[in-house]
């Protein structure tokens, strides 16, 4: 689920950013900034183009402020105006993402080895790397038949504690229970699912059970009829995951015990990539 952020507004709608005295101090010229990139980042999630009047309702800021960050964004060729008057992002801020996107070293030497996942399961593989409490998907590939894919996206987030990645990852990072206990804090985990692990307590649980065999499962713990497995992927360091690769499935189609069963072939698809698997003895909380 997507959350919207709401930014303040200016405390002048009439008066320009640039000319205010406080944009004048090191502070200000930062808030004119976020500004603008809420705007971006809005337009991002609005692929078919949107208003003027509806983006300024879900920025929160007034319609003069909202009008000149979309200005300086068309000015920059990030943000373009279509036939219709609707704000979408400029074919220059998609030239720079797809590019950088394509030279990103992860994503030049694990496409093949999920193309290899997909076509081999008839499912998705996923490329992702942790990011505080979330995992972000940085590259995926679709089987190459099948009418029904998963709506998972380049780019997208997940909570970490209810996929496969995220344990996994994890795994390598909360090694007791007090570590899980202070990675939670004080914001309750979301249940996604009924499936889905919430507590301190089963989460380490998970993560124990994750370190001794070598990859982590997802039971339809982030979105009911998906499954997945992931394994560590170790492209700078044979100690420390730089990410994870998973396979996930639709349980009609490909039940999760048929993942387990074909663990080891996965694992000898990942090469010079999976580290050799050791189980390790559990720790006492």
């Amino acid at each position: 689920m997507e959350h919207t952020q709401t930014y303040d507004g200016s405390t002048d709608p009439d008066q320009d950013d640039s000319g205010s005295a406080e944009s004048r101090s090191g502070a200000g010229r930062l808030v004119g900034s976020d500004r603008v990139l809420a705007v971006l980042k809005q337009l991002a999630r609005y692929p078919d183009g949107v208003g003027l009047e509806e983006l300024t309702r879900v920025i929160g800021s007034p319609k003069p402020t909202v009008h000149r960050a979309l200005g300086a964004l068309r000015r920059a060729g990030l943000a373009d105006q279509d036939a219709r008057g609707r704000y979408l992002l400029g074919d220059e801020f998609l030239r720079m993402a797809f590019a950088h996107h394509e030279a990103r070293p992860e994503h030049v030497r694990l496409r093949p080895l999920l193309q290899t996942l997909a076509v081999r399961f008839g499912e998705t593989a996923h490329y992702a790397v942790l990011d505080g409490r979330e995992v972000v998907y940085r590259a995926k590939v679709d089987p190459p038949t099948g009418a029904v894919r998963l709506t998972s996206t380049v780019g997208g987030r997940n909570p970490a504690h209810a996929t496969g990645v995220g344990k996994v990852l994890l795994a390598h990072e909360l090694d007791t229970l007090d570590a899980v206990r202070r990675w939670i804090g004080g914001t309750p985990l979301e249940r996604r699912t009924p499936q889905t692990l919430c507590t301190a307590e089963e989460l380490h649980r998970a993560l124990e059970t994750t370190r001794q065999r070598g990859y982590a499962v997802d039971d339809q713990e982030n979105e009911t009829g998906v499954n997945c497995l992931a394994l560590p992927v170790h492209a700078t360091s044979p100690t420390s995951p730089s990410g994870a690769v998973s396979v996930s499935a639709l349980t009609y189609r490909t039940p999760l015990r048929s993942l387990v069963d074909a663990v080891d072939e996965i694992r000898a698809a990942l090469g010079p990539l999976s580290a050799p698997h050791r189980p390790v003895r559990p720790r006492t909380p």
